[in-house]
């Protein structure tokens, strides 16, 4: 295995958590070699990894049965998958230490606006491990459905989500749904609230190019940082609970702009092999993002969107456009070419 040093010290001298977001066998293999210690999946990562190591998946596929379809068909695909790391990071799982040991499975993103729908299916991803984490999107619908799966006792992580509106509300979804399971006797589950920073700056990218373009990439690719290090600052100033999750990221300054923080960070290979290059070890989370890029950001309206902590109603969270953007490559690339997944032939 490939050794990564600055990886090995995130995980092993800071309190953040680095999880893996890759479910190809032998990226997982190395990235555990290098402290991971949970791993993100969604239907995109999944139907990519048995359309593309499909010997190694062959076997567990040739056990399922047989004339799936729809949702079932799709559920049991990613059940194929996130079922064999579930069993492999158990062990890991029953250490009780928190954030480690866990891996993700999503619900349907045809339907992030509808709440019983996806809580239903939350109730079946759920219940295959007790550590599967149940991914839901960050709109109205999906934060509702966060805080019911929260108090039924699932650990629930809300992902399609980028601004600091967007996990604020996951925040205080947390907060109610853990009060209601304490209440009922119900031991709480691990809460996770992602903010996609890469997304975020690609969108931004193209917002700029279209309205604003006296706004620098110096300062494009600090955008997803900055909403992410606000809504740190203000889930401790509340007391959340909720593991902030950065996600979607699109270089190293991702990860080590926010060291050393009390965070799930969600790592790909090629942000790791980004990191191996990095000699400077250092926890960076309380140094803040240069107030001049800041002031350049807020030309745009759609930065004060997603920075400013009022900036969206939930009900606008569907339609930002990094969700749309997000949403349709789950659907296009993940869902959908799931369901026309052939594993009977195989």
């Amino acid at each position: 295995m490939n050794e990564n040093r600055y990886l090995r010290w995130l995980s092993s001298k800071t309190q953040s958590v680095f999880w893996h977001d890759s479910a190809v066998k032998t990226e997982q293999a190395e990235a555990f070699s290098n402290g991971a210690a949970g791993m993100t999946t969604n239907p995109f990562l999944v139907n990519s990894t048995l359309r593309n190591d499909t010997a190694f998946w062959k076997e567990r596929l040739s056990a399922l049965p047989k004339g799936l379809k729809g949702d079932e068909k799709v559920l049991a695909l990613v059940r194929c998958v996130t079922g064999y790391y579930s069993d492999l990071m158990m062990p890991m799982y029953e250490q009780g230490i928190p954030g480690k040991g866990y891996v993700c499975a999503q619900t349907n993103p045809n339907k992030t606006g509808d709440a019983e729908y996806m809580i239903a299916q939350a109730k079946t991803i759920s219940s295959w491990a007790p550590n599967i984490v149940v991914k839901l999107p960050a709109t109205r619908s999906g934060i509702e459905a966060y805080e019911e799966c929260t108090a039924l006792g699932m650990n629930v992580a809300a992902t399609v989500s980028f601004t600091v509106p967007q996990v604020l509300a996951v925040g205080e979804a947390r907060a109610r749904g853990k009060a209601r399971a304490e209440r009922n006797g119900i031991k709480p589950g691990l809460g996770i609230a992602v903010v996609m920073v890469g997304r975020l700056d690609d969108y931004l990218r193209d917002f700029a190019c279209d309205s604003h373009p006296e706004v620098s990439e110096e300062c494009i690719v600090k955008a997803g940082t900055a909403c992410i290090k606000r809504a740190y600052g203000i889930f401790k100033e509340r007391g959340y609970d909720a593991f902030l999750m950065p996600a979607g990221c699109r270089g190293a300054n991702h990860i080590t702009d926010l060291a050393g923080a009390k965070m799930i960070m969600s790592i790909a290979p090629k942000i790791a092999d980004m990191l191996k290059d990095v000699e400077v070890f250092e926890e960076r989370i309380e140094v803040p993002v240069n107030a001049g890029i800041i002031d350049s950001l807020m030309k745009m309206s759609e930065f004060r969107r997603a920075y400013e902590p009022d900036g969206m109603k939930p009900e606008e969270f569907i339609t930002f456009g990094s969700s749309n953007r997000t949403t349709a490559q789950f659907i296009e690339c993940g869902w959908n070419p799931l369901s026309a997944f052939d594993y009977e032939s195989l």
